[in-house]
């Protein structure tokens, strides 16, 4: 019974420091990469465990972000 540990919710800052990245940063992320964030009343929450799934299927990889951008700017 003892084993099921429930997962606290994290914030904004939270999020921040652990990837290391800015406000804004996270808030592009949500609006235009699909990180997954909920609004609770008018704050972010973040499950921790569902960030590093994000960033490990490359959520937060600029490289996938260039792919969708036009090569040829000439």
């Amino acid at each position: 019974m003892g084993n099921n540990i429930i997962e606290k919710w994290s914030t904004l800052k939270e999020v921040q420091e652990y990837l290391g990245v800015g406000r804004e940063t996270v808030l592009n992320w949500i609006a235009k990469r699909n990180m997954p964030a909920y609004k609770v009343g008018r704050l972010w929450k973040f499950k921790i465990s569902e960030i590093d799934e994000w960033v490990r299927s490359g959520g937060a990889d600029d490289r996938a972000a260039e792919k969708r951008e036009p090569k040829d700017k000439g």
